[in-house]
């Protein structure tokens, strides 16, 4: 009898565990690759109309049939102004979202279509191809999330045509943090043998893989922080440099994509080596690694839901120009020490 007593008492014990609500780690939005369907309700043309004064307004997120409060806000620079339905960023009420697949999540950058006329969705879907690029060369990079997004507009000025759009969201600064065990470091310029240089050389190679100029390890104009489209993290090796923002490469080629000026390229298409004078060995093992995965990224555009098989195929074939180039590795390298970047080192100020 007392060892039924006992039994009973552990099953009620067990059953009142199941009534409290767990938190779902961070990590969990970002642990699979399927899309996830979403609607955002709340008045996207007043957020679009008055873009320029970055108000956060109230949204609904609903998901899996439940509705979550979510506050919106525009983001970003260029995109910003040339974009008809400008980059937006997810402000989470944390209890609001604690039994869904965003539990965990705080502020999230979403990267949606820049126009609902033109291939704005396209676009979107082939820097998405970037991101998923960067992921499988290295785990120090920021991972994404494809959305099917429903966008649902109380002020009607959006219409049907950005209903069932896809889009995605970017892992945070603070779930990097806590998913790799660093902290992000602000840093005004850098100087010589701060950076990880093995992580630096693989960043290196793979924006001159996507054909991307708009990057820098330096600070960008009217910023006070290094880097420009990168963020830095400690790391047993020094600095992490993690790159983001991904619009202008070559892959994705916008319509309103464009080389600077002071690049001696005339479109966004052409590689050009924007990275840091090293030492060859390390640029050598980044590319062997690169060229390594050739592919599981050359499969990686055809894998996207929504991407059309003619931009997927357009985008491999873009992709694979660079593996036929590296194939002369020795001339590859020759060409990135002849183009490297002197910087001019000042010490760190944190």
């Amino acid at each position: 009898m007392a060892d039924v007593g006992r039994v009973g008492l552990l099953w009620a014990l067990f059953s009142l565990l199941l009534l409290v609500p767990t938190e779902l780690p961070a990590g969990t939005l970002f642990d699979s690759n399927e899309p996830i369907e979403v609607r955002l309700t709340g008045p996207f043309g007043t957020l679009i109309r008055n873009k320029k004064n970055r108000e956060e307004l109230p949204f609904m997120l609903g998901v899996n049939g439940s509705d979550h409060e979510v506050f919106i806000r525009v983001r970003g620079h260029s995109r910003a102004r040339v974009c008809e339905f400008p980059p937006l960023r997810l402000n989470f009420k944390t209890k609001s979202v604690e039994d869904s697949v965003f539990a965990g999540q705080d502020k999230l950058k979403l990267v949606n279509l820049c126009s609902v006329h033109d291939r704005g969705e396209t676009d979107l879907l082939q820097e998405y191809v970037v991101y998923r690029i960067f992921n499988l060369i290295t785990d120090l990079s920021y991972r994404v999330r494809l959305l099917q997004i429903n966008y649902v507009d109380t002020d009607k000025k959006l219409g049907k045509k950005a209903a069932g759009r896809y889009g995605f969201v970017i892992e945070s600064a603070p779930g990097f943090e806590k998913r790799v065990g660093t902290d992000r470091q602000r840093v005004r310029s850098l100087m010589r043998g701060t950076l990880d240089t093995g992580q630096a050389a693989l960043v290196y190679v793979f924006q001159y893989l996507v054909a991307n100029t708009d990057w820098l390890v330096v600070r960008a104009e009217g910023v006070d922080e290094c880097c420009h489209n990168g963020d830095l993290y400690s790391g047993d090796a020094g600095l992490v440099y993690v790159p983001y923002d991904f619009d202008l490469t070559g892959v994705v080629n916008p319509r309103y994509g464009y080389p600077d000026r002071s690049l001696r390229i005339s479109r966004v298409t052409q590689r050009l080596y924007r990275g840091l004078c090293m030492d060859r060995s390390d640029l050598q093992a980044a590319l062997t690694r690169i060229r390594s995965l050739e592919e599981e990224i050359l499969a990686i555009p055809q894998a996207v839901p929504g991407l059309p098989a003619k931009r997927a195929e357009s985008t491999r074939e873009f992709l694979h120009d660079f593996f036929v180039e590296a194939a002369d590795e020795a001339a590859l390298l020759g060409r990135f020490e002849r183009d490297c970047i002197t910087p001019r080192y000042r010490p760190v100020s944190h």
